[in-house]
């Protein structure tokens, strides 16, 4: 079974990357022009950009926004073309760091994490080095007073959700991804508000991580969520709740 997602939780608890919505915004512009790019303009036809345009809408994007992304993506407006990569390295204490990007410019990309990684107390490492150690997944976090753990779990599982359980005052919930979708729309018809929703990369198992080994990670890890090229960031660090609350 996967590790908790701990970062998703983190980022949550501390508000720190939420409270940027600019920058939300950019992220989910950009993943919705190149999901469109990739998979067409039709949601009906394309589960990447349904995801995309879902996470925008629990974000109040602007719809003239979102049209604006996928007419970008088909060709229909004129758009910049964003390349997908993946980094893999280490930072502070060993922890596995997981980058996912889109940029306009490779060189630039790599310069920036290379340095974020090295200021950080950590490195880029060579593609594979840590991939292994996650599984992609639908991760969905509810807390505990929007509904109880029977409910919750039977309405989850019938839907498809491979695990539910409970964690740091709430409740987890573990999709394979091609069963993400039924499972946030049993959810959502169900009027059980979400904490976290996404498709994310779970650790398969967690690191624990103390002291000042911590409080670097937290801010590496905060920085690579600041990097204009990075849309998502993880990590099998485990932090004390003590640091992020």
């Amino acid at each position: 079974m996967s590790g908790h997602s701990k970062w998703s939780s983190i980022k949550h608890k501390k508000g720190a990357a939420d409270a940027k919505r600019g920058k939300i915004f950019s992220r989910l512009n950009k993943e919705i022009t190149v999901a469109a790019r990739m998979g067409g303009g039709d949601s009906s036809a394309n589960p990447r950009l349904r995801t995309a345009i879902q996470s925008a809408k629990s974000e109040n994007m602007p719809k003239d926004n979102i049209e604006r992304a996928i007419k970008k993506g088909t060709g229909e407006l004129e758009g910049v073309n964003y390349e997908e990569i993946t980094y893999e390295g280490y930072g502070p204490g060993g922890a596995a760091v997981l980058i996912e990007s889109l940029t306009d410019n490779k060189n630039r990309a790599v310069a920036d994490i290379r340095h974020i990684f090295n200021k950080g107390g950590g490195n880029l490492g060579e593609n594979g080095c840590v991939s292994w150690m996650f599984d992609k997944k639908g991760y969905i976090v509810v807390e505990k007073q929007a509904v109880d753990e029977e409910t919750l779990m039977e309405i989850a599982i019938d839907a498809g959700a491979e695990d539910v359980r409970e964690d740091d005052g709430g409740f987890e919930i573990i999709i394979e991804t091609k069963d993400y979708e039924s499972v946030k729309n049993a959810i959502d018809n169900a009027s059980i508000p979400c904490l976290v929703a996404e498709i994310t990369m779970l650790p398969q198992s967690t690191l624990s991580l103390k002291g000042k080994q911590a409080e670097q990670m937290i801010k590496l890890m905060e920085t690579f969520e600041d990097c204009e090229d990075v849309q998502k960031a993880y990590t099998n660090a485990d932090i004390p709740d003590e640091l992020v609350s």
